[in-house]
Parts: C-alpha cells; structure tokens; sequence
C-alpha cells in the first residue's frame, strides 16, 4: 500500500473514529466545542467526514481527549504501548492502561492515599449500568457493595454488577493500588465526570 493510499484509509477512518472516541466519552459537540474552541457545526462536519482536518483542529482535539497527535488520528507507529496521562479525581490517581478508543473495556490503575486520621471509612455510593472488576495490588481496599462492607487485599479479585450501589476507600494505613476494569458506563460515571461539591 502506497503512502497516499495510507492517507486515504487514515483520513476516511477519521470521521467514524473522532465521533467514537466523544461518544466514549459521554461528551456532547457542544461540550467539546467549548473545550476544543471548534464550533459544533465544524466538529459534526469532521466526525461525517465532509470536512478534511487540519492541525488547527487536530491539536485541540488531542489536548480535550489527553491522546497523542497519532493516537488519535489512527496512524500506526508500531509501538505498543500506551502512554498514560494520569488523572486525578479528589484523592484517587487514575492512571490508565487502555487506549481511549472506541466503546469497549477501559483498564485502569488506581490509587488512594494513606487515609487522614479523621476520614469516615465508609466511602458514598453510585449506581450505573454496566460492570466492574477490581484486582488489588498493594495495601487494603475496602469495597462497600449495597448494605455489605468487603475488605479486599493484595491479590484479591471483586467482580459486581454496577447497578448495586457501590464505593471504594481506602481501609488500610498505607496507600491502596488495584487494578479496575470498566465497560463505557462505568468509565464515563466515574473517571469523567466531576463530583459534586459538598
């Protein structure tokens, strides 16, 4: 395949792969205009393909998803790996191990500090469709699943329906680290979205 054959494939793919990856993301053209300073009407013209992009848009875009210039548009350097930007949210550290592309499963390493002295044990509940899967790393994870408090340590797997109200915290006296896989709903529930102030 020749180079500008490459191109093609690339820039016909691209439309399909920018609305899958803000769909991913639970975000709106609108939200993503604001963030990427692009208006909707430019950014549905990329994602239907009836705009071709320039690195005027490409740019904002990588910076608004957090992905290298050629993560996003799909061009295949031959390196494997992912190169992850991690994120906090309050006291917890995400530090992804997927791509953030398409609908499916994201991986992801957590962190949660040593607990302060005065923090309630018992974490605040969601709920959401889809599933989830813990694999404990280091330290003691206290996962509060309903009405039942599990204590999960290194080595230890927890495997639930999301729509069961559900938290994490930290139960033990050091740093907690796990491994958690989500589907689309979970990662968008508890990676993208802000918590509420309170």
């Amino acid at each position: 395949m020749g180079e500008d054959d490459q191109l093609a494939d690339v820039l016909t793919a691209l439309g399909p792969r920018l609305r899958a990856l803000r769909q991913a993301r639970g975000t709106t053209l609108a939200g993503l205009s604001s963030a990427t300073g692009i208006s909707v009407s430019t950014l549905s013209r990329l994602e239907s393909g009836r705009r071709e992009p320039t690195l005027r848009h490409l740019l904002p875009l990588a910076r608004a998803y957090r992905l290298p210039l050629d993560e996003l548009v799909g061009s295949h350097t031959g390196d494997p790996r992912v190169h992850p930007r991690p994120v906090v949210r309050g006291d917890q550290t995400w530090i992804p191990l997927t791509r953030h592309l398409g609908g499916g499963l994201q991986a992801y390493k957590q962190i949660l500090p040593a607990p302060a002295a005065t923090r309630t044990r018992r974490p605040a509940q969601g709920s959401h469709e889809g599933h989830e899967w813990l694999y404990v790393l280091s330290g003691r994870l206290l996962l509060a699943l309903g009405d039942e408090d599990v204590v999960l340590t290194a080595g230890e797997t927890a495997e639930f329906d999301t729509r069961v109200p559900h938290g994490v915290a930290n139960a033990g006296d050091g740093p907690v680290e796990w491994i958690a896989l989500y589907g689309p709903q979970g990662e968008r529930m508890h990676v993208r979205v802000q918590p509420a102030d309170g």
